[in-house]
């Protein structure tokens, strides 16, 4: 339903918007040209959303997976990892993200798979990235990495009918030292969400030790982006979200889904841009985010994406 927008061209030369204020010395990211959509082999298996681009409903209540539906979570989400691994080579100065994303497209469809956000909802590319005060959903464009960057790189694929989904902070070349400390916090809130992870615990302690962590030391979470159950669904329950809350709701051995904060160095406020998708900061601070799926266990958690 947003394809319309997806294909403008841009012009050419397109203002650019430097910053250097407190949050530190970036450029602000306004969206670039878009390539057409990258075609998937006929006989890749697809998800239900490849051509209808509207998924099919996932479960009503989390999911408890057995021991065949965790293994192939296992698998699904090793292979995110991995293309997530072999993309980080790439990310320099002068790489546009749409050469990103092509690679990441070769590389999963060369291995059978699905590149999961490919036509979920009409987003019209394999990966999501997202630079500076891009806080989520960017969509990868014409536009040359700067040195100084910060890039969010979200890789999820389809494997064998299920989804493994995970994400990492970049700095193209080197970034400056309020950026590392952005990056550095929200790795931190991540690795903090998982450490409490385990059974009958409950999926609000998850929010309550991210918003402890960012506030501490002086970010606010992003509310509107919530982590989710994965399976053979890209997103169902449960809703995973980042902030204080005393929401119910326990995590159970067999669950499955994704803790993926969002950090701001400025206030809470986003914005959708026209293309239905790009979500930017209202104030243009730097956002970081960072992603794991992780597996409930009989006694605490584990990492698939790890």
């Amino acid at each position: 339903m947003f394809l319309r927008n997806f294909f403008k061209r841009k012009p050419k030369t397109i203002s650019r918007k430097l910053v250097n204020n407190s949050f530190g010395n970036y450029e602000v990211i306004e969206p670039w040209e878009v390539s057409e959509i990258r075609e998937v082999p006929s006989y890749i298996p697809k998800p239900s959303y490849s051509q209808a681009m509207t998924p099919r409903h996932g479960p009503k209540k989390p999911e408890i997976k057995d021991k065949n539906q965790i293994q192939s979570m296992r698998d699904s989400c090793c292979f995110a990892k991995r293309i997530l691994t072999h993309i980080e080579q790439y990310i320099k100065p002068g790489i546009t993200t749409d050469e990103l994303d092509a690679i990441a497209h070769e590389m999963i469809i060369s291995n059978g798979a699905y590149p999961s956000p490919l036509n979920y909802k009409g987003f019209p590319k394999s990966i999501c990235t997202s630079i500076n005060n891009v806080a989520c959903h960017g969509i990868p464009d014409k536009r040359p990495l700067l040195k100084g960057d910060i890039l969010n790189v979200d890789v999820t694929v389809y494997l064998h009918g299920y989804h493994g989904d995970c994400s990492k902070m970049f700095e193209v070349e080197e970034c400056d030292d309020e950026a590392k400390r952005l990056i550095s916090v929200t790795k931190l809130c991540l690795k903090k969400a998982i450490d409490i992870c385990k059974p009958n615990e409950n999926f609000s302690s998850i929010g309550n030790i991210i918003e402890e962590t960012a506030n501490k030391h002086g970010y606010s979470i992003i509310p509107i982006f919530a982590g989710h159950g994965i399976g053979t669904y890209f997103h169902g329950p449960p809703d995973i979200f980042h902030f204080a809350n005393d929401f119910d709701g326990k995590m159970l051995p067999g669950m499955t889904f994704t803790i993926e904060p969002v950090l701001s160095q400025g206030n809470e406020e986003v914005k959708i841009l026209g293309d239905g998708w790009t979500a930017v900061t209202v104030d243009n601070a730097r956002t970081a985010q960072c992603e794991h799926t992780i597996l409930i266990t009989d006694t605490s958690c584990d990492v698939l994406t790890r």
